[in-house]
């Protein structure tokens, strides 16, 4: 059994820029063979900036 390496990437971004964002990571990291990766989209139900208590949108 040959065992790939793995990369996770996690990216948290506003609602507007999702499409382009998953367009870029597509064009950069397809090779066509098997380990090129997966892409979840999956909400974020709230966000806080500790540092300034920034939430939501701003704290992004």
């Amino acid at each position: 059994v040959d065992f790939l390496p793995k990369v996770k990437i996690e990216v948290v971004l506003s609602d507007d820029m999702v499409d382009a964002a998953i367009e870029a990571i597509v064009s950069a990291a397809r090779t066509d063979k098997i380990g090129d990766g997966k892409i979840f989209v999956s909400p974020v139900e709230q966000v806080i900036r500790i540092r300034t208590g920034e939430t939501g949108e701003d704290a992004i």
